[in-house]
């Protein structure tokens, strides 16, 4: 069994490492990383702390716009893919990376396996949507984190090769969450009690880039009345002062992004986080930590329904109710999002269908 991997960004290298762990117990992977997102923190450190797979091919695309980006992506793969003649190619998620990868490798008759299909936020102004609605459509394995995900690509008309693993983001955190109990010291760095401070994330374009709905945000933040740490993303500290807007809030730490470690750790300690990343939302749930999600749509559908996570868009009263209100009785909350063996199921099923 020979694996070629997509990945363009450092939470898909998270994502990836589990499964790609289990590929290479019983064959070979190939690990393309396309450069999509340029992270200074994916050192040799980066790989050797997470016991991540350093890629074997960079792309280096880097940042341009949707169209150019994906066709740059698309171009590059390609080539990869006719030297290497994979089985299969792998993609997660939803990004620009996914989307080039299986357009490539569908082209090229090579099938294509995509972990976390059927997520759907019915947001098509969202290029993820996009991305993810279209790699699901050319996919011939189609591994869900959820039965809600089953049930959104059989309402689109796909049921072959659908198949229902639970999220391989549980299988990282999980593996994770005990490194960084062992190796972070960023609790003790920055002067944080457990169980004392909000957590807060705040980088997507649809908040960021809208003048509107980032100072409704910040003034919400400039009111919160007890501690809170927010690294800060290099997108939002870029249009803060475009928008005339600052936080200057003396319970607010802002401070530069940290490390996947460093932020688990934070995200585990929490109180309650505040976020509008889709990855922080599940990692909130799976670590048993109320989620309020400056967004007024979510993928993670479940968090919501079984009340662990409460959508409050850009709304600055409802932000601040919400940290003051919300809590959640987590000995009530179902664990749907599997048993952390994703990964495992994922490679049986392709290690399977890929002998015959």
């Amino acid at each position: 069994m020979k694996v070629l991997t997509v990945v363009g960004a450092r939470p898909q290298f998270i994502k990836a490492a589990p499964v790609s762990r289990e590929i290479r117990k019983r064959g070979t992977e190939i690990l393309v990383h396309t450069g999509q997102h340029y992270d200074k923190s994916m050192s040799d450190v980066f790989f050797e702390e997470l016991n991540i797979p350093v890629p074997d091919y960079h792309l280096h695309v880097g940042s341009k716009s949707h169209g150019a980006q994906t066709g740059d992506m698309l171009a590059k793969v390609e080539e990869v893919i006719l030297r290497e003649k994979p089985d299969c190619l792998l993609v997660y998620g939803d990004t620009n990376s996914t989307l080039a990868g299986a357009l490539a490798a569908a082209k090229l008759h090579i099938p294509v396996a995509h972990v976390e299909a059927g997520l759907r936020s019915f947001n098509r102004r969202m290029p993820e949507e996009i991305n993810r609605v279209l790699t699901d459509h050319v996919s011939e394995w189609l591994f869900c984190p959820t039965q809600t995900a089953v049930n959104h690509l059989k309402d689109e008309g796909i049921t072959r090769g659908v198949h229902l693993v639970g999220d391989v983001m549980l299988d990282a955190v999980g593996y994770n969450s005990r490194l960084a109990r062992e190796k972070s010291r960023v609790l003790e760095e920055l002067g944080l009690n457990r169980g004392e401070y909000v957590l807060i994330t705040l980088h997507r374009a649809e908040n960021t880039d809208d003048p509107a709905r980032l100072s409704a945000i910040v003034g919400a933040i400039n009111e919160l009345p007890l501690p809170a740490v927010l690294p800060l993303h290099p997108r939002t500290r870029d249009k803060l002062p475009k928008w005339g807007l600052s936080i200057h809030n003396p319970h607010v730490r802002l401070i530069d992004p940290v490390g996947y470690l460093d932020m688990l750790e934070l995200e585990v300690n929490a109180r309650k986080i505040l976020t509008d990343s889709g990855g922080v939302q599940k990692e909130a749930f799976f670590a048993r930590v109320p989620c309020i999600t400056m967004r007024d749509e979510t993928e993670w559908t479940e968090t919501v329904e079984l009340g662990a996570n409460v959508l409050v868009g850009a709304d600055r009263e409802k932000i601040l109710r919400a940290v003051e209100t919300f809590e959640v009785d987590f000995s009530r909350v179902d664990p749907v999002f599997g048993d952390g063996r994703a990964a495992e199921k994922i490679v049986d099923l392709l290690a399977g269908d890929l002998s015959r």
